[in-house]
């Protein structure tokens, strides 16, 4: 056993000096009493010089038994020994013993130190043994109550042992545990700041791909047709005030705990969406097919989100178009399949080209087509099929126009990030 790297407090050192000295004079003391005959002291010759030694040295070694408890307990056992081979007057020469025996097995490791204490025990017996042969048939009785008084000593610092370790193992688990309490609520963190990133994503480009739109609308009809600018302007300021709108639901998350702030969208919501989608430019066909239940509120509002991003990318990617919007419910996936045409006299490349010549990137299949610096909508699409345990897929068609397809349990697990 090794010494012990953590210094003891000055009160254990202290407690432990107190101890030592109160164990030595008692050795020396009750063993020069239990010399007395009828009240007639015994020469201490009887003793001796080496009898007091080894019951002073034996009580005195006490004083490091926490420090260094196998040399404390191999001190106290030979001194024992010695004793006892020399034919010494018995006396209480064993407290120091007892209490090395104790600090063994508490301030050890186990199973090691209590086979030290088992082996020290039967020789420390066997000796006593031989000892008592040639004494009076009185002292074979304090014989056994030394080896019983030994396996007591070693038997009581094995529990506080074991007592100490079930509570450091209690300790270890709590603060493992409060770790773990941390992680969690991090990663909830983190999770409840990309859900917030996504949602803004979501209503700030789809409310700025409609508004470019209708701005661009308005500028070329401002002189001609002052009717068709004031419905543009009119669309324009609808689109914003519900993106701010959106906007503060979303963002009040990171504000209170308010029960009473607005929902988020759901598929309730599709008929304004795709009113909007036209208001744009776009020619929307909505085949929806009813569920025969409601769906779960995080489902509804991914199919939602898929939506509005899809038909942001046909807006800001194509412009006026016709789109077809499939919605089927099954018995336990919804379907969302949005189709544009595309641009005339495009091919099936997904790169299209825009207005002024230059080509955007609609990424298609695992969304990392799109070069450094374009959007991350399908790859938002994706996460959110991904966190409900479904799966989403975006490809050109061969008419050259595009397609996104996505799949949503009714019954989203939310597996993965």
């Amino acid at each position: 056993m090794k010494r012990r790297a953590v210094p003891l407090p000055p009160r254990a050192v202290m407690l432990d000096v107190v101890l030592a000295f109160f164990v030595a004079a008692m050795q020396v003391q009750g063993t020069i009493a239990r010399t007395t005959a009828e009240g007639v002291p015994r020469p201490l010759d009887e003793i001796g010089a080496i009898g007091l030694a080894l019951l002073a040295v034996s009580g005195l070694v006490v004083a490091v038994r926490r420090r260094w408890p196998v040399a404390v307990f191999a001190i106290t056992a030979l001194a024992s020994l010695t004793y006892y081979g020399l034919d010494l007057p018995d006396g209480p020469g064993w407290l120091g013993l007892f209490v090395a025996l104790y600090t063994l097995a508490a301030y050890g490791d186990g199973r090691r130190s209590l086979m030290m204490a088992g082996v020290g025990i039967t020789v420390l017996a066997v000796d006593w043994l031989i000892w008592v042969v040639d004494q009076p048939r009185a002292a074979v009785g304090w014989v056994f109550f030394r080896i019983g008084a030994s396996v007591m000593s070693a038997a009581l610092g094995e529990s506080v042992r074991s007592r100490r370790v079930i509570a450091a193992e209690a300790q270890e688990r709590a603060e493992r545990a409060e770790r773990t309490r941390e992680e969690e609520a991090r990663a909830r963190v983190d999770a409840e700041r990309l859900r917030i990133a996504r949602e803004v994503h979501d209503t700030v480009a789809h409310a700025i791909a409609i508004i470019n739109v209708q701005s661009g609308v308005t500028a070329h009809v401002l002189d001609k047709r002052p009717e068709r600018a004031r419905e543009a302007l009119r669309t324009i300021e609808q689109t914003s005030a519900r993106a701010l709108r959106e906007m503060r639901a979303i963002l009040g998350v990171l504000r209170d705990d308010d029960d009473g702030r607005t929902p988020h969208p759901g598929l309730e919501q599709i008929d304004e969406l795709t009113a909007k989608a036209r208001a744009a430019g776009l020619d929307v066909t909505l085949d929806a097919t009813s569920p025969e239940t409601p769906l779960p509120s995080a489902v509804g509002s991914a199919a939602y989100r898929i939506l509005q991003e899809s038909i942001t990318n046909v807006i800001r990617h194509v412009g006026p178009t016709r789109v077809t919007v499939l919605l089927t419910p099954g018995v336990d996936v919804l379907e969302i399949r949005v189709t544009d045409d595309g641009r005339a006299g495009t091919t099936n490349s997904p790169n299209r080209p825009s207005g002024n010549g230059t080509v955007l990137d609609r990424p298609s299949g695992n969304g990392t087509a799109h070069p450094s610096g374009a959007g991350r909508g399908i790859v938002g699409m994706r996460e959110r099929c991904h966190l409900l345990g479904g799966d989403l897929d975006a490809k050109p068609t061969p008419a050259g126009g595009f397609e996104v397809t996505a799949r949503l349990p009714l019954a989203p697990n939310g597996a993965r990030l």
